[in-house]
């Protein structure tokens, strides 16, 4: 069941919208926000608020890359593997982000702090290799800047 605020920001939202469904990926960024991941009880939650069906809310979920429909760590790491970070030390950048945090790619800490997720772009080419940590961006990584990364997590 949505809260009481969940539902509260979900309705202004829903203002700024000819459709209803014109929200949807608002709407699940709002319980995302609130529960740190889109549940499938959400979505039948959400769906009648948006005038969809659970699939179509499903969809959209499963498509926009930005909404989690499985628990994440405290703290999502989000690794650009574009072209552009490849070329320019992806690789060694996500072995790091491995050891140090324990995990593969797609997996959370055992403590439940940080999942690694890969992404497809984060559109920061001139600035390769970066990742984002929850909304924060982080570039020109190396070695050394990925451990004080995570070293203010701690």
């Amino acid at each position: 069941m949505l809260s009481r605020e969940e539902q509260q920001e979900i309705e202004a939202e829903l203002t700024h919208y000819p459709y209803k469904r014109g929200a949807c990926i608002e709407a699940l960024k709002i319980v995302q926000r609130h529960r740190g991941w889109v549940s499938d009880e959400s979505l039948h939650d959400l769906a009648p608020l948006l005038e969809m069906s659970v699939h179509e809310l499903d969809n959209v979920a499963t498509f926009y890359n930005l909404i989690f429909r499985q628990p994440v760590g405290e703290h999502v790491i989000l690794l650009c593997d574009s072209v552009s970070c490849w070329l320019m030390g992806y690789e060694q950048i996500r072995a790091q982000l491995q050891q140090e945090l324990g995990i593969g790619m797609g997996q959370t800490t055992e403590d439940g702090r940080f999942t690694l997720l890969p992404m497809p772009c984060l559109g920061d080419c001139d600035h390769a290799p970066a990742l984002m940590i929850d909304e924060e961006l982080h570039h020109d990584l190396d070695g050394e800047k990925v451990t004080r990364l995570l070293g203010q997590y701690d």
